[in-house]
């Protein structure tokens, strides 16, 4: 049975894997080896998913997750926070103020767009279907709607940034 779940899934995860590896900064392989890992743990410990292939998509996002987390709270090893340009002071400054800015830009939107562009820079890292969900939009509809967003963000924002 676990021989003939794995071949059923096998192509699905390779799929979803090199669909998602890149934007979490690993390779494909990585991420279908920790999912491989993931069910044989849960088939030890409560037998195969009812829906294997809901199932298998879902920990695929969840490593994703679980990755672009780890990846965030690692830091190198060489060099001393001193040593780095983009640390000093002024830099952050800047950084902050062009965050600001972003932020009072985005509230500023017509309509439905704060909420959209909220949920789409949420550190949460929100699916499509969960922010479709979310704002209670169709997920087709979310692209278009995200485009729309930022053409007025865009213009928004084209006054400030010419002026600096």
């Amino acid at each position: 049975m676990t021989h003939d779940l794995v071949t059923a899934l096998r192509p699905l995860l390779t799929a979803e894997a090199s669909a998602e590896a890149y934007s979490a900064g690993t390779e494909p392989g990585d991420l279908e080896q920790a999912v491989w890992l993931r069910l044989l743990e849960r088939l030890d410990a409560e037998g195969p998913p009812l829906d294997p292939q809901r199932w298998l998509r879902r920990a695929v996002r969840s490593e994703v997750r679980r990755t672009r987390r780890t990846s965030r709270l690692e830091r190198p090893y060489a060099g001393e926070p001193v040593d780095d340009p983009d640390r000093d002071p002024e830099q952050l400054a800047l950084a902050a103020a062009r965050g600001r800015a972003l932020r009072e830009a985005v509230r500023r939107l017509p309509g439905r767009c704060p909420r959209l562009m909220e949920a789409l820079l949420s550190p949460e890292d929100l699916t499509y279907r969960e922010i479709a969900g979310e704002l209670g939009i169709s997920q087709g509809s979310l692209g278009p709607e995200r485009s729309r967003c930022l053409g007025c963000l865009r213009r928004l924002l084209t006054p400030e940034v010419g002026a600096r």
